[in-house]
């Protein structure tokens, strides 16, 4: 490293999932590379397979500081773990990479050279530029899939990310001090993704990068799934349009599934109104998965039990319905206009209302509900309704 370079204390954060057999080789290496610089390695487990008990044997005889946090529940997946981590490190100065070794060690230098030039909050180790390699990505099916998952996030985040080539990686250097670490929500993998979107306490984050050759995997396997992908979407629709924009993503596709419904069982010579009681008894039952998964998944733990949301849901919906059919029905009799024409109006002006009564009622935390009586007389319906259309619509995407 140049001399004129300061280079700074550092947290290694290590999120683990049943990583045991690369504990001993991971910690090696990265003391290694931090030879003679204050810093410590955290790692954060979420694994069944005793990477704790593993690294425990390690730190008792590593060079440098190894500490272990074993998380109960896995919340968030991979990103809350990091999260935690960057809320326990001992710097602010942090760098998170996977315990699979496919993020080399050796380059935590080069990263902490790099940000010890004084321009940059983020300094991101990127696949895409020149000296980087993707062969640890393995198949050409991975690759592409990369490829296309970073055009499409960079394109829906252009002031953001217009700097970044591998907003995907995981492995990056980020200055705590910078952020506000309480406004974090990662789903899943792309924690990266979620800091720069976010941004910092005190504005968008400067980034830099610097090359990675991605290794190929040592033991374990990977977790990248279908399930992570649709994950991955969702919170990418939640970062861009907010929790509202996600909850009419959902709503469009029930509002498609309805319509085509309707269009098939009044094809096969069905009666449009019963068609489309059809079409609505399918498409809430669909939307409250949906709704559940993805969009006040955070909510769930605080509110009432699974079946009491199903039922206030369901309930809601079918009253709307029950209204806005006959409704439907006035437009198609007296205006003259097509039935799916018709259905698809009143869908639109029917989300709003669905969307406060989930927000507010179905998933509202039991607490607040109990302590509703105790709160100031000030704090009206209708200031809590406005309070909660400004929360919920305008967070956190690229406003």
């Amino acid at each position: 490293m140049s001399a004129s370079v300061t280079v700074p204390a550092v947290t290694v954060i290590v999120p683990t999932y049943n990583e045991r057999d690369n504990v001993a080789e991971l910690v090696a290496r990265t003391a290694a590379a931090l030879e003679g610089l204050d810093a410590e390695i955290l790692f954060v487990d979420d694994s069944s397979d005793g990477t704790m008990d593993e690294i425990g044997r390690v730190a008792a005889s590593a060079p440098i500081p190894v500490r272990g946090i074993h998380r109960e529940h896995n919340t968030g997946g991979l990103g809350g773990a990091v999260v935690r981590g960057l809320s326990e490190a001992a710097h602010d100065v942090c760098i998170v990479m996977d315990g699979d070794l496919q993020h080399p060690p050796e380059l935590l230098p080069t990263l902490l050279a790099r940000f010890g030039t004084g321009d940059a909050d983020v300094v991101a180790a990127s696949r895409y530029i020149g000296g980087g390699d993707t062969a640890g990505l393995g198949t050409s099916v991975r690759l592409g899939v990369s490829k296309a998952a970073t055009a499409v996030t960079k394109a829906m985040f252009l002031r953001r990310l217009w700097r970044s080539t591998d907003p995907m990686t995981g492995f990056f250097l980020v200055d705590r001090s910078r952020l506000d670490v309480g406004t974090l929500r990662p789903e899943g993998f792309k924690i990266l993704l979620e800091i720069l979107v976010r941004g910092g306490s005190a504005g968008p984050l400067r980034i830099a990068e610097v090359p990675m050759e991605f290794g190929a995997r040592r033991h374990g396997t990977s977790k990248a799934s279908l399930r992570q992908g649709a994950m991955f979407l969702a919170h990418l629709a939640r970062l861009r349009f907010g929790k509202m924009g996600l909850f009419a993503m959902i709503g469009g596709l029930g509002a498609v599934a309805n319509i085509g419904i309707m269009w098939a069982l009044t094809h096969l010579g069905m009666d449009y109104v019963l068609a489309a009681m059809i079409g609505a008894v399918v498409t809430i039952a669909g939307n409250f998965v949906l709704q559940e998964l993805f969009v006040f998944r955070d909510e769930r733990a605080d509110a009432s039990r699974l079946w009491v949301r199903f039922a206030a849901s369901a309930s809601f919906n079918g009253i709307e319905a029950a209204l806005r059919i006959p409704v439907m029905a006035l437009m198609v009799e007296s205006w003259h206009i097509s039935a799916v024409v018709a259905t698809a109006i009143s869908l639109v002006v029917a989300f709003f209302a669905r969307f406060l009564f989930h927000a507010l009622v179905v998933y509202a935390p039991r607490r607040r509900r109990a302590d509703a009586a105790e709160e100031p007389p000030v704090d009206t319906a209708a200031i809590r309704v406005l309070k909660a259309i400004d929360a919920e619509a305008m967070r956190p995407g690229e406003l």
